[in-house]
């Protein structure tokens, strides 16, 4: 079922040049979209602020979790032992997590738990981010549903524990 999902989505990989370049620019680029946002609300107030903080923090434990697994276990990529378009060089490392996909999923999640509007956006842009890794010829879908399901859980939980500790305080 994986592979064929990844066959159906990067099938057309290498056949329409505007996508072909959008979904190079969303897998190298939109990075520094969600950096721009986090920035942003660092300066924007006090609230926003906090929520940077979390966001961050959220990246570091995903980040922690990203390179565990790595260590201890492998899947080839999808051009290592098939025939697939791959429009941008890649590592031959594990494809389970997607690191890309991880990180901006952890700050979009984490975004959308305290500013809805705002967490939507960043969400389609993760979305976006995953669907690119797998257009380029990167990662299998499940690398990327995995990868958007430990994110999106290390943001809740560390958003559950911020909140009993806030209590505490109180």
């Amino acid at each position: 079922m994986d592979n064929k999902l990844f066959k159906v989505i990067n099938r057309f990989s290498g056949r329409c040049s505007p996508i072909d370049f959008l979904m190079i620019w969303i897998t190298n680029k939109v990075r520094y979209v969600f950096l721009f946002v986090l920035i942003f609300m660092w300066f924007k107030n006090a609230s926003y602020k906090k929520v940077s903080c979390h966001a961050v923090k959220s990246m570091g434990i995903t980040w922690f979790i990203y390179t565990l697994i790595k260590l201890c276990y492998f899947k080839p990529r999808p051009f290592v032992n098939k025939r697939v378009g791959i429009l941008i060089p890649s590592k031959t490392d594990s494809t389970f997590p997607s690191k890309h996909t991880m990180l901006v999923f952890a700050i979009s999640t984490t975004i959308f738990l305290y500013d809805r509007v705002l967490g939507l956006i960043m969400s389609a842009l993760s979305v976006l981010t995953g669907f690119s890794r797998i257009w380029v010829g990167h990662h299998y879908p499940s690398d990327i549903i995995g990868s958007a399901f430990i994110a999106a859980m290390t943001s809740t939980i560390l958003e559950k524990i911020s909140r009993r500790d806030c209590r505490r305080q109180e």
